[in-house]
């Protein structure tokens, strides 16, 4: 098995680098796709939703990349925010590791995983400087296209965009865009630069057919240290909207503000402090909500009255010590109730 995965590998590396970009050397490139490929990991997770047949389980597969020697990986946050259920898989020491969220980004398609433990021999990324990343740059992604794991493509950086440019439903991140192939599977998979560093997460792609002939974009370290290494705030795990004005009013918010709960990832400090989702989609105003599930009304002493509300309360529990209890208020039923919740 060892022989022909090996076998395997190398027809692979072959392949690729039949049509590598010209002026890279293949055996520097096969060099340094075996120097990182240890540090790329595949994440497998499940989590729930809500349709209109009411709630389905889902599984999602992606890449992801160990940064930290304390077991920190860094992967695509549309592949694990709001799920169930996180598995690492690190192929090269053959160990699947379980992970919990500790930080979440989705408007920037950023998370940080904590694994459980560190397997023995795991490798550790360098994590390199994207300014310093132009334009012209040859690059290397490394991931699971498809569930294929540890594939490699290489490619060019196209161009380079500043946040709320190249894609607005992720206003916050700064992207890359590549001409390295990237699909299905790829989310969250680290991008090296030809010194063997990190400089990139891969995110998605823009695609007619949502195959690879599409634009990839890859979301700048600079954004992925801000997001999830600088910043000191707590994911908390929960998923939904926020409702005020009319909305509120149909719902009886006290006070006319609120955020709707949609979905609470398990083992989150939401799901641990008891805070419920909903269990059913209802078109209200020509909207469709998943209803029935709590309305936060304030969270850590912070009223929520708008989306700018909630990195303040995220932030707020940023300068809490772990294990340390903040309360939340919510209106279940009609009723409003106080929960109380503790830091991890």
């Amino acid at each position: 098995m060892h022989y022909a995965r090996a076998a395997l590998l190398g027809v692979l590396v072959a392949v690729i680098l039949g049509w590598f970009p010209p002026g890279v050397d293949a055996q520097d490139v096969e060099a340094l796709f075996r120097r990182v490929n240890p540090s790329v990991v595949v994440i497998r997770a499940k989590g729930r939703d809500i349709t209109a047949k009411g709630l389905v389980s889902f599984s999602e597969i992606g890449s992801g990349v160990l940064i930290s020697s304390d077991g920190k990986v860094m992967t695509a946050a549309h592949v694990v925010h709001s799920m169930d259920e996180i598995i690492v898989e690190f192929l090269g020491v053959g160990e699947a590791v379980p992970a919990r969220m500790i930080a979440s980004e989705p408007a920037a398609d950023l998370s940080m995983l904590q694994l459980e433990r560190v397997p023995a021999g795991a490798q550790v990324a360098r994590l390199g400087d994207s300014d310093r990343v132009q334009v012209g740059h040859q690059v290397l992604v490394i991931g699971a296209p498809y569930g294929l794991s540890h594939s490699f493509s290489a490619g060019w950086i196209s161009a380079k965009w500043a946040p709320n440019t190249a894609y607005r439903s992720m206003p916050l991140a700064e992207f890359f865009q590549t001409t390295a192939t990237i699909n299905t599977g790829n989310s969250g998979g680290p991008m090296f630069n030809m010194a063997g560093e990190v400089v990139g997460i891969v995110s998605h792609i823009i695609s007619k057919s949502g195959g690879s002939e599409g634009l990839g974009f890859v979301v700048t370290m600079k954004s992925a240290r801000h997001f999830l290494m600088e910043r000191k705030w707590v994911w908390v795990g929960m998923e939904g909207v926020v409702v005020t004005g009319e909305l509120a009013d149909i719902f009886n918010v006290p006070g006319g503000n609120g955020f709707l709960v949609k979905v609470v990832p398990m083992r989150s400090p939401a799901w641990d402090m008891g805070l419920q989702g909903g269990d059913r989609i209802a078109t209200i105003s020509g909207q469709d909500l998943v209803v029935r599930g709590d309305i936060v009304l304030s969270m850590a002493g912070i009223a929520i009255k708008s989306d700018a509300d909630l990195p303040k309360i995220r932030e707020r529990l940023g300068t809490m010590a772990s294990g340390q209890s903040f309360k939340a208020s919510v209106l279940r039923a009609g009723q409003v109730m106080e929960l109380t919740g503790k830091l991890p």
